[in-house]
């Protein structure tokens, strides 16, 4: 045992990344994260606070997106979030993440959340979305992270879905760029 500090980040310096040519399965990056909703995160309706769920989401799909690219990552962007159903105080949140699709940089990191009463076990889905993260090199830029490897019928069908999503955000960021150019 040391007695030297550790920065967070240098956890991360002294493991290769996986090979970026080499598929990676899906099930080996799955981040399942929970936590209890506390009264110091509650909004003005007594429910948890949106952006208490935002930080805890975004953390489980970084942690995720890390698992597959063996990297640091950053977050680039969130699809839609919608606050389907609430999540009351007391409750367990349950966020599963998984990565559904790869680009040359990119991960998108699928979240599904679900509230879960902590002494019937009964859950409920309060929502889902998606969120696309960059890995870092050891210079900070981007780099380069493993396809996936999806194997069961579920896992195709999330891949297809997330490169259909990919594409809708590509023609969105050109639409913004163009208009902000002319």
């Amino acid at each position: 045992m040391t007695n030297r500090m550790i920065r967070p980040v240098e956890i991360y310096l002294n493991t290769p990344p996986p090979d970026p040519t080499v598929p990676r399965a899906v099930r080996l990056s799955q981040v399942t994260f929970a936590d209890l909703a506390e009264p110091q995160s509650q909004n003005v309706a007594g429910t948890l606070f949106g952006g208490v769920l935002l930080g805890f989401i975004d953390r489980a799909a970084a942690f995720c997106a890390m698992k597959h690219a063996g990297r640091p990552v950053v977050t680039k962007s969130f699809d839609e979030v919608e606050f389907n159903e609430p999540i009351y105080i007391g409750e367990l949140v349950i966020a599963h993440a998984s990565v559904n699709f790869t680009g040359n940089t990119s991960m998108e990191i699928g979240v599904r959340v679900m509230a879960q009463n902590p002494i019937t076990g009964a859950e409920r889905h309060t929502n889902t979305c998606y969120a696309t993260f960059v890995a870092l090199d050891e210079q900070g830029r981007p780099a380069r992270v493993p396809p996936i490897l999806a194997e069961t019928e579920d896992e195709k069908r999330r891949q297809a879905d997330g490169h259909r999503r990919r594409e809708e955000r590509l023609v969105r960021r050109r639409s913004r760029k163009n208009s902000a150019d002319g």
